[in-house]
C-alpha cells in the first residue's frame, strides 16, 4: 500500500514536469505525448526514480535456422512407457535409492543428514552441503532431480540399458548421485 502511494506521487509530480502538449485531443492525458526514454530521463533528473543502469536488449524476429541435428527432439514419454510399467519402476528406484541412502547416513558424518520420503518425492538434506529432491513426474515418464551441485535433471528409462538416464549428458541417475555423494560426503556410495 505505501508503495502504491509512493508510485502515484511520483507519477503525479511527472505529470506536473511534462510540457503541455500541442494536440487537443492528447493534452487531456500529457503523458501520452512523451517518449519513454523522455520519461525515465525527467524522473531521474527529478530525482523520482533512482539511478540505474541502462540495459540493452537483442530482440531476434528472425528464424533460428536451425538444422535438424539441433532441433530439440520430440518424444512421446507415454508411448515409451506404459503408466503402470513408469510406476513400477520409479516407486522401486526411488525406494531403492532411499534405502542405500538411510545406510549411508549411518556411515558418513554430516551435520544436518536427514531423508524424507512422502508424496511420492525424496528429499535427501547433508545440513550446509545442499537438498537433493528426487521425484516421479507421470506425464512425461521421467525421474526429476534436484542437485546442489550439478542442477536439475530429468531421467528417462532406457529399457537397453535397464537404467534412468539423463538423455542431455548421457548420465545414469545412480552414477550422478554416486559420484556427487562421495564427493561431498567424503564416502563411497553404491546405488547399482
Amino acid at each position: 500500500m505505501a508503495s502504491t502511494l509512493v508510485l502515484q506521487r511520483r507519477l503525479f509530480r511527472l505529470l506536473q514536469l511534462l510540457p503541455p502538449s500541442s494536440s487537443s485531443s492528447i493534452h487531456a492525458v500529457p503523458f501520452l505525448s512523451v517518449q519513454a526514454s523522455e520519461c525515465t530521463s525527467l524522473c531521474r533528473k527529478n530525482s523520482l526514480l533512482p539511478p540505474f543502469p541502462s540495459y540493452s536488449r537483442n530482440l531476434c524476429s528472425g528464424s533460428f535456422n536451425l538444422d535438424e541435428s539441433q532441433a530439440p527432439l520430440t518424444i512421446d514419454y507415454r508411448s515409451l512407457l506404459d503408466e503402470g510399467e513408469f510406476h513400477r519402476l520409479a516407486d522401486s528406484t526411488i525406494h531403492s535409492v532411499q534405502e542405500k541412502l538411510e545406510d549411508y547416513g549411518d556411515l558418513v558424518e554430516v551435520d544436518g543428514f536427514d531423508i524424507d520420503y512422502g508424496n511420492d518425492v525424496l528429499t535427501v538434506k547433508l545440513g550446509d552441503l545442499g537438498t537433493y529432491v528426487l521425484n516421479k513426474q507421470t506425464p512425461n515418464r521421467q525421474l526429476w532431480l534436484s542437485s546442489p551441485l550439478s542442477g536439475p535433471s530429468r531421467f528417462d528409462w532406457d529399457g537397453d540399458a535397464e537404467a534412468w538416464i539423463y538423455r542431455r549428458k548421457k548420465a545414469n541417475l545412480y552414477k550422478l548421485l554416486e559420484g556427487e555423494l562421495e564427493q561431498l560426503c567424503g564416502k563411497t556410495l553404491v546405488l547399482s
